[in-house]
Protein backbone atom coordinates (compact mmCIF):
# COMPACT_ATOMS: atom_id res chain seq x y z
CA UNK A 1 0.00 0.00 0.00
CA UNK A 2 3.21 2.12 1.56
CA UNK A 3 4.62 1.21 -1.94
CA UNK A 4 1.53 2.19 -4.62
CA UNK A 5 1.42 5.58 -2.42
CA UNK A 6 5.06 6.39 -2.88
CA UNK A 7 4.87 5.86 -6.90
CA UNK A 8 1.94 7.50 -7.94
CA UNK A 9 3.36 10.59 -5.29
CA UNK A 10 6.87 9.96 -7.64
CA UNK A 11 4.00 10.23 -11.03
CA UNK A 12 2.54 13.37 -9.47
CA UNK A 13 5.53 14.96 -8.41
CA UNK A 14 7.24 14.66 -12.08
CA UNK A 15 4.14 16.19 -13.78
CA UNK A 16 3.87 19.25 -11.33
CA UNK A 17 7.88 19.30 -12.07
CA UNK A 18 6.97 19.40 -15.87
CA UNK A 19 3.81 22.10 -15.13
CA UNK A 20 6.14 24.69 -12.91
CA UNK A 21 6.98 26.76 -15.95
CA UNK A 22 3.96 27.42 -16.77
CA UNK A 23 2.50 27.89 -12.92
CA UNK A 24 5.06 30.27 -12.60
CA UNK A 25 3.93 32.27 -15.23
CA UNK A 26 0.47 31.75 -14.98
CA UNK A 27 1.02 32.61 -10.80
CA UNK A 28 3.55 36.29 -12.13
CA UNK A 29 1.63 37.16 -14.93
CA UNK A 30 -2.40 36.55 -14.41
CA UNK A 31 -2.95 35.44 -10.81
CA UNK A 32 -1.29 38.26 -9.04
CA UNK A 33 -2.20 41.07 -11.93
CA UNK A 34 -5.82 40.17 -10.88
CA UNK A 35 -5.29 40.02 -7.35
CA UNK A 36 -3.83 43.78 -7.30
CA UNK A 37 -6.32 45.13 -9.34
CA UNK A 38 -9.09 44.02 -7.14
CA UNK A 39 -7.13 45.09 -4.36
CA UNK A 40 -6.59 48.66 -5.81
CA UNK A 41 -9.85 48.69 -7.41
CA UNK A 42 -10.57 49.45 -3.34
CA UNK A 43 -7.96 52.44 -3.70
CA UNK A 44 -7.63 55.93 -4.80
CA UNK A 45 -4.26 55.59 -6.10
CA UNK A 46 -2.23 57.72 -8.32
CA UNK A 47 0.67 55.55 -9.48
CA UNK A 48 2.62 58.12 -7.33
CA UNK A 49 1.52 58.37 -3.56
CA UNK A 50 0.67 55.22 -1.58
CA UNK A 51 -3.32 53.79 -2.30
CA UNK A 52 -5.50 55.39 0.16
CA UNK A 53 -9.03 52.35 1.14
CA UNK A 54 -11.90 53.93 0.00
CA UNK A 55 -14.24 50.77 0.12
CA UNK A 56 -16.70 50.51 -2.68
CA UNK A 57 -16.15 54.24 -3.71
CA UNK A 58 -14.99 53.80 -6.85
CA UNK A 59 -17.65 51.18 -8.23
CA UNK A 60 -20.56 53.40 -7.01
CA UNK A 61 -18.92 56.32 -8.65
CA UNK A 62 -18.91 53.87 -11.73
CA UNK A 63 -22.12 52.73 -11.96
CA UNK A 64 -24.07 55.80 -10.30
CA UNK A 65 -22.13 58.83 -11.37
CA UNK A 66 -20.03 57.95 -14.42
CA UNK A 67 -22.27 59.22 -17.27
CA UNK A 68 -20.11 58.30 -19.81
CA UNK A 69 -19.53 54.54 -18.67
CA UNK A 70 -23.03 53.85 -18.16
CA UNK A 71 -24.27 55.79 -21.48
CA UNK A 72 -21.51 55.56 -23.77
CA UNK A 73 -18.62 52.72 -22.92
CA UNK A 74 -21.11 50.39 -21.24
CA UNK A 75 -23.67 50.35 -24.48
CA UNK A 76 -20.67 50.62 -26.75
CA UNK A 77 -19.23 47.16 -25.37
CA UNK A 78 -21.74 45.72 -25.30
CA UNK A 79 -23.37 46.32 -28.68
CA UNK A 80 -19.82 45.97 -30.04
CA UNK A 81 -19.65 42.45 -28.42
CA UNK A 82 -23.22 41.20 -29.18
CA UNK A 83 -22.55 41.50 -33.39
CA UNK A 84 -18.44 40.92 -33.05
CA UNK A 85 -18.22 37.82 -31.18
CA UNK A 86 -21.05 35.86 -32.67
CA UNK A 87 -20.46 37.10 -36.64
CA UNK A 88 -17.05 36.39 -36.12
CA UNK A 89 -17.58 32.96 -34.20
CA UNK A 90 -19.67 32.09 -36.92
CA UNK A 91 -17.52 33.58 -39.61
CA UNK A 92 -14.40 31.58 -38.44
CA UNK A 93 -16.49 28.38 -38.43
CA UNK A 94 -17.42 28.90 -42.07
CA UNK A 95 -13.66 29.88 -43.34
CA UNK A 96 -12.79 26.53 -41.47
CA UNK A 97 -15.09 24.31 -43.11
CA UNK A 98 -14.79 25.71 -46.18
CA UNK A 99 -10.90 25.43 -46.37
CA UNK A 100 -11.29 21.91 -44.90
CA UNK A 101 -12.97 21.21 -48.49
CA UNK A 102 -10.23 22.00 -50.85
CA UNK A 103 -6.32 20.27 -51.37
CA UNK A 104 -3.81 20.44 -48.76
CA UNK A 105 -1.77 22.90 -50.41
CA UNK A 106 -3.76 25.65 -51.40
CA UNK A 107 -5.87 24.84 -47.92
CA UNK A 108 -2.41 26.28 -45.95
CA UNK A 109 -1.89 29.23 -48.33
CA UNK A 110 -5.50 30.32 -47.75
CA UNK A 111 -5.33 29.74 -44.11
CA UNK A 112 -2.37 31.67 -43.46
CA UNK A 113 -3.93 34.72 -45.40
CA UNK A 114 -7.22 34.66 -43.49
CA UNK A 115 -4.79 34.08 -40.07
CA UNK A 116 -2.60 36.89 -40.96
CA UNK A 117 -4.37 40.27 -40.19
CA UNK A 118 -5.19 38.64 -36.36
CA UNK A 119 -1.23 39.14 -36.17
CA UNK A 120 -0.59 42.28 -38.30
CA UNK A 121 -4.04 44.09 -37.60
CA UNK A 122 -2.11 47.30 -36.21
CA UNK A 123 0.07 47.96 -38.88
CA UNK A 124 -2.76 47.35 -41.34
CA UNK A 125 -5.05 49.22 -39.69
CA UNK A 126 -2.57 52.38 -39.68
CA UNK A 127 -1.68 51.15 -43.84
CA UNK A 128 -4.99 50.62 -45.09
CA UNK A 129 -7.97 51.26 -43.29
CA UNK A 130 -7.16 54.55 -42.28
CA UNK A 131 -6.37 55.29 -46.29
CA UNK A 132 -9.17 53.21 -47.07
CA UNK A 133 -11.78 55.34 -44.74
CA UNK A 134 -9.53 58.83 -44.80
CA UNK A 135 -12.11 61.69 -43.99
CA UNK A 136 -11.32 63.85 -47.56
CA UNK A 137 -11.33 62.94 -51.28
CA UNK A 138 -8.48 61.15 -51.45
CA UNK A 139 -10.05 58.20 -49.34
CA UNK A 140 -10.42 55.36 -51.31
CA UNK A 141 -13.96 54.23 -50.35
CA UNK A 142 -14.86 58.61 -50.61
CA UNK A 143 -12.87 58.47 -53.89
CA UNK A 144 -15.26 55.73 -55.19
CA UNK A 145 -18.51 57.28 -53.82
CA UNK A 146 -17.42 60.37 -55.41
CA UNK A 147 -16.99 58.97 -58.62
CA UNK A 148 -20.31 57.34 -58.67
CA UNK A 149 -22.22 60.60 -57.65
CA UNK A 150 -23.89 58.40 -54.83
CA UNK A 151 -22.68 60.92 -52.63
CA UNK A 152 -21.77 65.18 -53.30
CA UNK A 153 -18.90 65.37 -50.67
CA UNK A 154 -16.46 63.07 -48.28
CA UNK A 155 -17.87 61.38 -45.29
CA UNK A 156 -15.44 61.38 -42.43
CA UNK A 157 -15.70 57.58 -41.34
CA UNK A 158 -13.70 57.77 -39.01
CA UNK A 159 -14.88 61.11 -36.96
CA UNK A 160 -18.49 60.76 -37.31
CA UNK A 161 -20.57 59.50 -34.73
CA UNK A 162 -22.82 57.43 -36.94
CA UNK A 163 -19.93 55.96 -38.63
CA UNK A 164 -17.04 55.08 -36.33
CA UNK A 165 -18.85 51.71 -34.79
CA UNK A 166 -19.69 50.14 -37.59
CA UNK A 167 -16.26 50.55 -39.38
CA UNK A 168 -15.02 49.39 -35.88
CA UNK A 169 -16.85 46.22 -35.99
CA UNK A 170 -15.97 45.53 -39.83
CA UNK A 171 -12.14 46.14 -38.78
CA UNK A 172 -12.33 43.47 -35.99
CA UNK A 173 -14.23 41.01 -37.71
CA UNK A 174 -11.59 41.03 -40.28
CA UNK A 175 -8.75 40.51 -37.46
CA UNK A 176 -10.69 37.93 -35.75
CA UNK A 177 -9.82 35.05 -37.50
CA UNK A 178 -6.81 33.84 -34.96
CA UNK A 179 -6.08 31.18 -32.64
CA UNK A 180 -9.96 29.96 -32.61
CA UNK A 181 -10.23 29.83 -36.33
CA UNK A 182 -7.13 27.73 -36.69
CA UNK A 183 -8.61 25.11 -33.63
CA UNK A 184 -11.95 25.36 -35.74
CA UNK A 185 -9.94 24.28 -38.63
CA UNK A 186 -8.03 21.08 -37.04
CA UNK A 187 -11.37 19.97 -35.74
CA UNK A 188 -12.65 19.90 -39.35
CA UNK A 189 -10.23 18.29 -40.60
CA UNK A 190 -9.58 15.67 -37.46
CA UNK A 191 -13.27 14.47 -38.01
CA UNK A 192 -13.50 10.35 -39.07
CA UNK A 193 -14.60 10.28 -42.92
CA UNK A 194 -16.68 7.14 -42.07
CA UNK A 195 -18.82 9.41 -39.33
CA UNK A 196 -19.91 10.96 -42.99
CA UNK A 197 -19.98 7.51 -44.79
CA UNK A 198 -22.57 6.29 -42.23
CA UNK A 199 -24.27 9.29 -42.11
CA UNK A 200 -25.40 9.26 -45.70
CA UNK A 201 -26.43 5.30 -44.80
CA UNK A 202 -28.36 6.57 -42.11
CA UNK A 203 -30.34 9.17 -44.80
CA UNK A 204 -28.53 12.32 -44.13
CA UNK A 205 -28.73 14.16 -48.07
CA UNK A 206 -27.07 17.18 -48.33
CA UNK A 207 -24.58 19.55 -46.80
CA UNK A 208 -26.52 21.50 -44.09
CA UNK A 209 -27.41 18.15 -42.66
CA UNK A 210 -23.91 16.86 -42.62
CA UNK A 211 -22.79 20.03 -40.87
CA UNK A 212 -25.72 20.15 -38.03
CA UNK A 213 -25.76 16.45 -37.23
CA UNK A 214 -21.95 15.20 -38.11
CA UNK A 215 -19.11 18.28 -38.31
CA UNK A 216 -20.29 20.87 -35.20
CA UNK A 217 -21.23 17.42 -32.53
CA UNK A 218 -17.55 15.79 -33.73
CA UNK A 219 -16.16 19.51 -33.16
CA UNK A 220 -17.66 20.47 -29.61
CA UNK A 221 -13.99 20.99 -27.89
CA UNK A 222 -12.82 23.71 -30.72
CA UNK A 223 -16.49 24.83 -31.12
CA UNK A 224 -16.19 25.55 -27.79
CA UNK A 225 -12.40 27.20 -27.45
CA UNK A 226 -13.32 29.18 -30.34
CA UNK A 227 -16.14 30.24 -28.67
CA UNK A 228 -14.19 31.00 -25.13
CA UNK A 229 -11.67 32.91 -27.61
CA UNK A 230 -13.99 34.68 -29.31
CA UNK A 231 -15.75 36.45 -26.16
CA UNK A 232 -12.42 37.37 -24.82
CA UNK A 233 -10.68 39.05 -27.84
CA UNK A 234 -14.19 40.62 -28.75
CA UNK A 235 -14.38 42.26 -24.81
CA UNK A 236 -10.65 42.67 -24.96
CA UNK A 237 -10.84 44.90 -28.00
CA UNK A 238 -9.81 48.48 -27.54
CA UNK A 239 -7.34 49.92 -29.45
CA UNK A 240 -9.45 49.85 -33.22
CA UNK A 241 -11.19 52.94 -32.38
CA UNK A 242 -8.69 54.89 -30.41
CA UNK A 243 -6.04 53.97 -33.63
CA UNK A 244 -8.59 54.76 -35.96
CA UNK A 245 -9.51 58.16 -34.86
CA UNK A 246 -6.33 58.88 -33.25
CA UNK A 247 -7.45 60.16 -30.12
CA UNK A 248 -8.08 58.82 -26.71
CA UNK A 249 -11.43 59.17 -25.58
CA UNK A 250 -12.66 58.48 -29.69
CA UNK A 251 -14.82 61.43 -30.83
CA UNK A 252 -18.01 61.70 -28.33
CA UNK A 253 -16.79 58.60 -27.06
CA UNK A 254 -18.92 56.85 -30.33
CA UNK A 255 -16.49 54.28 -30.47
CA UNK A 256 -15.41 54.34 -26.58
CA UNK A 257 -14.96 50.66 -25.30
CA UNK A 258 -14.51 49.70 -21.83
CA UNK A 259 -10.50 48.97 -22.67
CA UNK A 260 -10.43 52.76 -23.86
CA UNK A 261 -12.27 53.81 -20.21
CA UNK A 262 -9.36 51.63 -18.23
CA UNK A 263 -6.64 53.41 -20.09
CA UNK A 264 -7.71 56.92 -20.32
CA UNK A 265 -8.57 56.66 -16.16
CA UNK A 266 -5.86 54.49 -15.68
CA UNK A 267 -2.73 55.90 -17.96
CA UNK A 268 -4.34 59.57 -18.95
CA UNK A 269 -5.70 60.79 -15.85
CA UNK A 270 -3.75 58.66 -13.52
CA UNK A 271 -6.18 57.58 -11.27
CA UNK A 272 -5.48 54.14 -10.97
CA UNK A 273 -7.57 52.92 -8.11
CA UNK A 274 -10.88 53.69 -10.31
CA UNK A 275 -9.17 52.10 -13.79
CA UNK A 276 -8.62 48.63 -11.74
CA UNK A 277 -12.57 48.96 -10.50
CA UNK A 278 -12.97 49.32 -14.24
CA UNK A 279 -10.90 46.55 -15.31
CA UNK A 280 -12.52 43.97 -12.73
CA UNK A 281 -15.81 45.00 -13.82
CA UNK A 282 -14.64 43.68 -17.15
CA UNK A 283 -12.66 40.81 -16.27
CA UNK A 284 -16.73 39.84 -14.61
CA UNK A 285 -18.40 40.34 -17.77
CA UNK A 286 -15.39 38.15 -19.41
CA UNK A 287 -16.01 35.28 -16.98
CA UNK A 288 -19.88 35.05 -16.45
CA UNK A 289 -20.02 34.91 -20.73
CA UNK A 290 -17.34 32.32 -20.80
CA UNK A 291 -19.71 30.31 -18.26
CA UNK A 292 -22.69 30.75 -20.31
CA UNK A 293 -20.68 29.18 -23.03
CA UNK A 294 -19.22 27.03 -21.10
CA UNK A 295 -22.82 25.98 -20.32
CA UNK A 296 -24.37 25.40 -24.03
CA UNK A 297 -21.46 24.08 -25.72
CA UNK A 298 -19.51 21.96 -23.08
CA UNK A 299 -20.05 18.68 -22.29
CA UNK A 300 -22.00 17.60 -18.97
CA UNK A 301 -19.19 15.04 -18.15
Amino acid sequence: MRKKKKQKLNKESTAYFFLSPYLLLFTVFIIVPVIMAIILSFTSFDSVNFPKFTGLKNYITLFTTDSVFMQKVLPNTIKFSLIVGPLGYALSFLLAWMLAQIPHKPRTIYALIIYSPSLTSGVAMTVIWKVLFNGDQTGYLNSVLLNLGIIREPIQWLQSTDYLMPVMMLVALWSSMGVGFLAMLAGVLNINQELYEAGYIDGISNRFQEIMYITIPSMKPQMLFGAVMAVVNTFQTGAIGVSLSGANPTPQYAGQLMLNHIEDYGFLRYEMGYAAAISVVLLLIIYISSKVIYRLLGEKE
